[in-house]
């Protein structure tokens, strides 16, 4: 059972009546053919999220499958929500295998009402702004739970929301009782009247009363009068303003210049989330500076590092209010420039760490962007280069942290190249397409990368860079493609091979010419139009032998093995293959050697020699477990199960076919058997 709940809060009062009614919710719930939903609404400050995350925690032992969390601010791009990722990240955490998602959003939506559909589960989904972000993340079963955190009532969540909680502020005794708990000081007591003027002053807030007790135990000797005094002094110079805001305004008039400086600076931080590396970054003061100001924003409560570290990266947000308060205390501040300087200091320094985690993930390979020196007072995130070392083991440590790592800023790096292309940075766009081009082949079919790589061919255009042009529009065809975008495919094509025309003669130009044939052949492939993909392979692994280039020319004649078998010509596909296949195997490229056995196996199965098409389907699916990619398990337990059912094996088919569905209905691709019912 999978429980995705942070630690309980050392200090929360209250809400008791929430609770109960949430609980005799679960009791009373009748509607088997939809799960029960708790909406909690509230302005920010109020305790939504803490609250739903225990009443989750006080009924968990009722949901025998577990407590599912999603944030959905941290799926947003420009205010928009991205439903796939949301759905991916929940497929996730109920353990579907990352290459078997499925790519297209009704599909995965579909996947998950079967992984859903036999569970007893809670779901708590923050951040809600519309019942429609809610309603695709709704479990199928109606033995579920979701629990959602609103700013406001989500009116349109037709039957669903069974019990909607409108959460009111605390009243003054009980907002009394918090502070206390989170001073323990006695000035409290002994001065109840300048105690009830603090309380007032939060109106009701806990995330304000939180941040005013950290203050209050920051200055142990002065009096409350006089801490009372500082806390209305933003309200005595600039008239109304929130409870909550004035608690923040005097937080923030006690911090140190560089953690003020870094709380201005957030807002501007690209992305929906960020690290401690890329919060040093944006200060641009080093490690120590950083780590300082990122402690005392949190103990000024500004910042909540402690959710943070539940999180593999560490990633931080700061919530909608802090994030508007301050944008506003960045506005007011006078000094020039702060915020500019920062930002292309910040941009440079993703440029440079994406540039490093492509490299550490998929090799030397041709790139066409320029590579960044180590930006001052930003050290690098510390990845290390799996070619420093010869140990197997090591080496694929060190690839997949640095592929985790791009997966886990990838909402970052497209908020950047957007950045980038708005101010002209056609340089630092086109550098991080080339990191966001790595990623998308092992995850195709996100929404943002056709948009991503948009932007970086028309900065490729603005620049004049022919090579940049050749790159960016090859780059761009792909999930045109992928997505039966086949004539604007197509169009980019066109347009690549026409800067093609353009290039010189150097080891550079000369692959990037081969690699825009390549791309040619592989949308002709997407056509069905496997002669003329044929012809374009075999052209660009002429090109590849007369460099020489012997990676390409092991990758064209793979693809150009693969145009043969399509056509009908065995032989001469198997002649290629086998020449592909040893080269990849020589070169220890695991991955190469898996895709070319496999293609070779079902060349060979096709010429009748079982036994070998056997041999490399079995090595396939060694490393494919090894790999623990799901995707190519399956595809080669039905690669077996069909050579069985040839070689009239019943048994042993049986056996592949079975192993392949259950692979299937775990991971949501088929509806759960009658033995998954619970």
């Amino acid at each position: 059972m999978r429980v995705e709940l942070p630690p309980e809060p050392v200090h929360f009062v209250n809400r008791d009546e929430e609770r109960q009614r949430a609980v005799r919710a679960v009791e009373e719930w009748r509607g088997r053919s939809r799960p029960l939903v708790l909406s909690l609404s509230g302005p920010g400050g109020l305790g939504k999220t803490e609250l739903a995350f225990l009443i989750a925690r006080t009924l968990s032992d009722r949901f025998a499958d577990g407590v599912l969390t999603v944030d959905l601010d941290d799926f947003r791009t420009g205010g928009e929500l991205d439903p796939g990722e949301v759905l991916a990240q929940l497929l996730t955490s109920l353990d579907v295998a990352p290459d078997l998602l499925e790519r297209q959003f009704r599909a995965r939506c579909r996947q998950y009402w079967n992984m859903t559909s036999a569970s007893r589960l809670i779901v708590v989904v923050d951040n809600a702004r519309y019942a429609s972000e809610v309603v695709p993340l709704l479990p199928a079963s109606g033995d579920s739970l979701v629990i959602v955190a609103s700013h406001g009532p989500l009116y349109d969540l037709e039957d669903g929301a069974a019990v909607d909680m409108a959460l009111p502020p605390l009243t003054d005794p009980v907002a009394t009782e918090l502070l206390e708990r989170v001073v323990r000081d006695p000035r409290l007591a002994a001065d109840p009247a300048a105690a009830r003027d603090m309380v007032r002053m939060c109106h009701g807030l806990p995330a304000a009363l939180h941040v005013a007790g950290r203050w209050v135990r920051a200055h142990r000797v002065r009096p409350l009068p006089r801490l009372i005094a500082d806390l209305r002094s933003e309200l005595d110079e600039k008239g109304v303003s929130s409870g909550v805001e004035r608690v923040w305004d005097a937080a923030y008039r006690g911090l140190s210049a560089p953690a003020a400086a870094l709380y201005r600076l957030l807002p501007d931080h690209p992305g929906p989330t960020f690290t401690p590396e890329s919060a040093t970054a944006l200060l641009g003061q080093g490690p120590a500076a950083g780590q300082d100001a990122l402690e005392e924003l949190d103990r000024a409560g500004l910042l909540q590092l402690s959710a943070a570290w539940q999180e593999e990266n560490g990633r931080m947000r700061l919530p909608g209010p802090l994030h508007a308060h301050a944008r506003r205390r960045a506005r007011s501040h006078d000094e020039q420039g702060e915020s500019a300087e920062a930002q292309a200091r910040l941009l440079r320094w993703f440029v440079r760490q994406a540039q490093l985690a492509d490299r550490y993930t998929a090799g030397r390979r041709l790139v066409v962007a320029d590579r960044l020196d180590p930006v001052p007072g930003a050290p690098d995130v510390p990845l290390e280069d799996p070619g420093a070392t010869d140990d197997p083991a090591v080496r694929a440590v060190r690839t997949e942290r640095a592929a985790r790592w791009l997966h886990a800023e990838r909402h970052t790096l497209y908020a950047c190249v957007r950045r980038a292309h708005a101010r002209g940075l056609d340089a630092e766009a086109v550098a991080l397409c080339e990191p966001v081009w790595t990623h998308a082949l092992d995850h195709p079919h996100q929404s943002d990368v056709s948009e991503v790589f948009r932007l970086g061919a028309a900065c490729a255009a603005r620049s004049g860079d022919q090579a940049w042009i050749v790159r960016m529009r090859c780059q761009l065809a792909r999930p045109l493609w992928e997505s039966g975008r086949l004539d604007e495919a197509g169009h980019e094509l066109d347009s690549a091979m026409a800067a093609v025309g353009l290039l010189g003669e150097s080891d550079r130009d000369r692959k990037l010419r081969a690699s825009a044939i390549e791309f040619r052949g592989m949308l002709n492939s997407a056509r069905g139009d496997w002669n003329a993909a044929a012809a374009d392979f075999a052209r660009s692994r002429d090109v590849h032998l007369a460099i020489p280039n012997p990676y390409g020319v092991l990758l064209q004649t793979y693809r150009l093995g693969q145009a043969r078998a399509e056509l009908g010509d065995l032989e001469s596909a198997s002649r290629l293959l086998s020449e592909a296949y040893e080269a990849a195997v020589a070169d220890h490229r695991e991955r190469m050697s898996a895709r070319t056995g496999f293609v070779l196996g079902g060349v060979l199965r096709r010429l009748g020699r079982a036994d070998e098409a056997r041999r490399l389907y079995r090595q396939a699916l060694e490393g494919a477990h090894r790999r623990g990619s799901a995707f190519d398990q399956v595809r080669i337990l039905d690669a077996f199960a069909e050579t069985d059912r040839e070689q009239g094996l019943g048994a042993q088919e049986a056996e592949h076919r079975a192993a392949a569905r259950d692979i299937r209905r775990r991971n949501g691709l088929l509806p759960p058997g009658p033995d998954d019912r619970r």
